[in-house]
């Protein structure tokens, strides 16, 4: 800030009304609301795209889905993660609940599948809130900011031109003074607004593209668990599995159950 310009403000905020300070104030207040969300979401989204990016390549260099997991392996802050360990949870609850064994492997069927898609989804919806959580608050500054400013000023007007009504001199050098004092409000309000509505745009372009990212991501993880846990047999065939079962199972029945031989008394 040049000297020139401090004393500027210095001067117009001395010549402000009591009105004027007040409005000031209030922006001073919607001005360090706004800069702790910038701050405090940029560093979220900062981390979350970070730990997003080591997790991504983490989960495709593996080829169970379960694997990850099972390794303990934590990526804590990345919205990707946190969608891929609810789905993954969904997938060990159907296993253990509700297997299908074919050929030696434990799988679920495609009502199972929904039910994870369903836990992905919700996880997914969730994260999504959690990135614009806070995001009204720039909106607010970006419109608000502006317009509190032009209520101060005028204000300010206001007081000026009645005070010069009263003193019945409208010389330039009367006026002045209050007219500076007037605009600072402004000025403070533009100093809200302009920071907040940068920020505003870089934010919200991430947060789009990390919401686009979630959905496609979401899409590769049922993929990767239908193709390796999810019985995709044909229905005739399970049919033809489930009578075959039945069959051994009456075989087993029938060599199990005792004969019982009677025989007649021989005549003379």
């Amino acid at each position: 800030m040049t000297p020139i310009l401090a004393n500027a403000l210095s001067f117009a905020f001395e010549k402000a009304t009591l009105e004027g300070k007040i409005t000031i104030g209030m922006l001073v207040i919607v001005s360090f609301i706004s800069w702790s969300v910038i701050i405090n979401k940029g560093y979220q989204l900062w981390n979350a795209q970070r730990k997003t990016k080591s997790f991504f390549a983490a989960f495709r260099n593996t080829r169970d889905p379960l694997e990850l997991i099972r390794s303990k392996k934590s990526f804590d802050g990345s919205p990707a993660y946190e969608v891929y360990r609810a789905g993954i949870e969904e997938l060990e609850f159907q296993l253990k609940n509700s297997p299908i064994q074919i050929a030696g492997k434990t799988k679920v069927s495609g009502s199972s599948l929904e039910s994870i898609q369903v836990a992905t989804e919700r996880a997914m919806s969730a994260e999504s809130l959690a990135l614009e959580k806070g995001m009204i608050i720039l909106t607010t500054a970006v419109a608000g900011g502006p317009f509190i400013g032009l209520l101060g000023t005028v204000w300010g007007v206001m007081e000026t031109f009645s005070g010069i009504a009263v003193a019945k001199s409208a010389s330039l050098t009367a006026m002045a003074p209050g007219v500076a004092g007037a605009l600072i409000a402004t000025v403070v309000g533009l100093f809200v607004a302009i920071p907040a509505m940068f920020a505003y745009n870089l934010m919200i372009t991430s947060i789009r593209g990390m919401t686009q990212e979630l959905d496609n991501f979401n899409a590769e993880l049922t993929t990767s668990i239908e193709h390796g846990y999810v019985d995709n047999r044909a229905l005739a065939d399970e049919i033809a599995d489930a009578l075959r079962n039945l069959g051994l199972e009456a075989s087993s029945a029938r060599v199990a159950k005792p004969q019982v031989t009677t025989s007649k008394p021989a005549v003379a």
